[in-house]
């Protein structure tokens, strides 16, 4: 991971932490603002959620959406590879908004994707929506990856789960200060398990509040980690107002 010394201690002094750094199950973690996840030990990127194609998924199904998610979502993702240089990526799941969309994917995107894959390992990791392993890709495809302290599955487990990297839910928080109220995608975690945001340009958050958090974390040591546009922030659950 050449660049990760430069990348793991980014701190804009007028602005504040780019990343959040911090210990999962014991292995060591940092967050990035812009969605992706990075183990230093191991030289490992983790992303989540691309939900490639799924412009082109909408519009097989007559309705019409921007048809640009997937060249933006690329775009973001290939600036965070050479910024950190990973020697494996683990897509977590979602890659695909549905399981022809890697069969169907324009060839300028598939070897978009190809150039990212070249000199790494990559992993993808089974999805609800990918339940299948993606069409004319390199990488392996599990079910789920143990790494470190660390298993990386796509939906979270019901109850305690130490060392759970899972996404699927796309966590988001809300926190009202001065009565202002600022909603934003985030990571969340306990320090026993960890839920990634979404990476995907056009997918959407579901609130630490929503019943389908429930037993997933102790709300004590719960911790949201917001995305904002140029820094990272960090809101213990049991401080957020409404």
């Amino acid at each position: 991971m050449q660049g990760a010394n430069a990348a793991l201690n980014q701190y804009d002094g007028n602005l504040g932490p780019v990343t959040a750094e911090f210990e999962v199950n014991g292995t060591a973690v940092c967050c990035d603002c812009a969605g992706v996840m990075v183990l230093p030990d191991s030289g490992v990127l983790v992303v989540s959620d691309l939900h490639l194609e799924k412009g082109a998924a909408f519009a097989r199904r007559g309705m019409m959406l921007p048809p640009y998610d997937t060249a933006a979502t690329l775009a973001r993702l290939a600036a965070l590879i050479s910024r950190y240089d990973p020697r494996m990526v683990i897509s977590l799941g979602d890659s695909f908004h549905d399981r022809v969309g890697s069969q169907m994917l324009p060839e300028t995107y598939r070897e978009a994707l190809k150039e990212l894959q070249q000199g790494r390992d990559w992993t993808w990791i089974e999805g609800n929506h990918d339940p299948d392993r993606p069409s004319g890709l390199d990488g392996a495809w599990v079910r789920e990856l143990h790494l470190e302290s660390l298993v990386f599955r796509h939906e979270p487990v019901t109850g305690s789960a130490d060392g759970e990297i899972a996404g699927h839910l796309h966590p988001a928080a809300r926190v009202v200060r001065r009565c202002k109220a600022v909603r934003r995608a985030c990571f969340a975690s306990d320090g026993r398990r960890l839920l990634m945001p979404a990476f995907g340009s056009t997918t959407g958050g579901l609130e630490l509040r929503h019943p389908a958090m429930r037993g997933l974390f102790d709300r004590q040591q719960l911790v949201a980690h917001l995305l904002g546009r140029e820094r990272i922030y960090s809101v213990a659950f049991h401080r957020m107002n409404g």
